[in-house]
């Protein structure tokens, strides 16, 4: 698996699919899901809710509405909108969107800082649980993903957990 960091917005990736860390109930109101949804449209929420409750450790494959994505991968990290959670969360979350990824057979997906934002996980933490998940993640699917973020400290945090898991 080839893995790049990037610093860009997750709404703006053509890539096979970009990865929402979402809720269980599969409501897209801030963050990343916002973001996703304002640029992407209403269906993608549409279709999350209408496959929820999603249990986090757990992924949902939906449209991707107007994004340049071809799809969204919904993995929850948290069960309610807004909640603070732990990085095991992020961890079971990560895991998820990759296991998704290989199910679907996409190449290329966008991950972002998973649990970072509303759920208020440390991104030193989350920046390592989601290295260590990409590397123990064993399947030829997805073969490239995208570290994605518009924050520095979550860039240098995933850059940090990928120079030390490789060295």
């Amino acid at each position: 698996m080839q893995i790049h960091l990037a610093k860009t917005d997750i709404t703006e990736m053509a890539v096979d699919a970009v990865v929402n860390p979402a809720n269980s109930l599969g409501i897209m109101g801030g963050g990343v899901a916002g973001a996703l949804s304002r640029r992407g449209g209403p269906s993608i929420q549409r279709e999350a809710m209408s496959l929820a409750p999603i249990a986090v450790g757990a992924a949902v494959v939906t449209n991707a509405g107007q994004l340049w994505a071809k799809f969204v991968i919904h993995a929850p990290t948290m069960e309610e909108p807004g909640t603070k959670v732990g990085v095991e969360n992020v961890r079971r979350a990560t895991r998820a969107a990759l296991l998704a990824a290989a199910h679907h057979g996409f190449e290329v997906i966008a991950l972002p800082g998973m649990g970072t934002g509303l759920g208020g996980v440390d991104p030193a933490d989350a920046a390592r649980a989601m290295v260590d998940e990409l590397r123990a993640h064993r399947q030829p699917k997805p073969a490239t993903v995208y570290l994605v973020d518009l924050r520095d400290e979550i860039l240098l945090n995933l850059e940090d957990a990928l120079r030390v898991a490789s060295g």
